[in-house]
């Protein structure tokens, strides 16, 4: 009974050895070409969603920036104010 899986996992192996070894190589090359475009599609999404992930946070930065900054001028009105009153 133990001697079905390598059965199985030999006859595997010799059909992709068999159709590998039927490809030209021009089926080679298109292959790679498949290959290399899927790698490429991949990696851009990955730093498509780095980019935009670090795009936020120095937008959410800016924001925060932005009201502190209002902020310290507000307060610095409201000071002025209370020392020419």
């Amino acid at each position: 009974m133990s001697k079905l899986p390598d059965i199985d996992m030999t006859r595997t192996i010799d059909a992709l050895g068999s159709l590998m070894a039927s490809f030209t190589l021009a089926e080679w090359s298109v292959l790679a070409g498949i290959v290399t475009a899927l790698v490429s599609c991949i990696a851009n999404v990955a730093y498509m969603r780095r980019k935009d992930a670090r795009e936020q946070r120095q937008a959410e930065l800016a924001e925060r920036e932005a009201l502190a900054r209002l902020r310290a001028a507000e307060i610095a009105r409201n000071v002025e104010s209370q020392h020419v009153g």
